[in-house]
């Protein structure tokens, strides 16, 4: 089943290749969207299988390497199949 999820991450995401790293693990479980950087962090929007989603929303939780992640926030949406790829956004 697909799905849409819409999240939101908080900490120290910004200059440290948060949303490159969150493309390159999108593009290995074949989930598509957009990460962007807002004034209190990264915005981020998902679409893909159920089971892939989970371990991407994982991967957010954690970080990559120089990341201090301190809340993730996310919402599950209706599959709109608007993506072609993953894309990192401009804000």
């Amino acid at each position: 089943m697909k799905k849409r999820l819409h999240v939101w991450v908080y900490g120290v995401v910004k200059g440290v290749f948060f949303r490159v790293q969150a493309k390159e693990h999108a593009e290995k479980l074949n989930l598509k969207g957009f990460a962007r950087n807002t004034g209190e962090g990264v915005e981020a929007v998902f679409e893909g299988n159920v089971l892939e989603l989970e371990q991407m929303l994982e991967f957010l939780k954690k970080g990559p390497k120089y990341s201090k992640v301190e809340r993730v926030d996310s919402k599950e949406e209706n599959y709109t199949g608007e993506f072609k790829d993953f894309r990192i956004m401009s804000i």
